[in-house]
């Protein structure tokens, strides 16, 4: 499932796909969509909808900058060693 995110004014954001919220301060939030990690940083976040059965999540406050990145499979030592 593809993730969906709606950004209103830079005071709310609405993601839908989500699968897990890994953490959720006032300045940061972190949400697992799958294979993709959303970061949510700004000030006065606040978790408003939060709907793991229906994948949504949904926060408002002061968003400044949303971060995404993929979850990569971690190679043993040896083998990045000798490539």
């Amino acid at each position: 499932m593809s993730e969906i995110i709606n950004i209103e004014n830079q005071n709310s954001v609405s993601i839908k796909g989500a699968t897990k919220v890994c953490s959720s301060t006032q300045n940061q939030s972190v949400v697992e969509c799958g294979d993709t990690t959303i970061v949510i940083s700004g000030s006065d976040l606040e978790v408003k909808k939060l709907d793991l059965e229906n994948k949504e999540v949904c926060f408002t406050g002061k968003i400044v900058n949303i971060k995404f990145s993929s979850k990569t499979q971690k190679q043993p030592l040896l083998k990045r060693i000798f490539k």
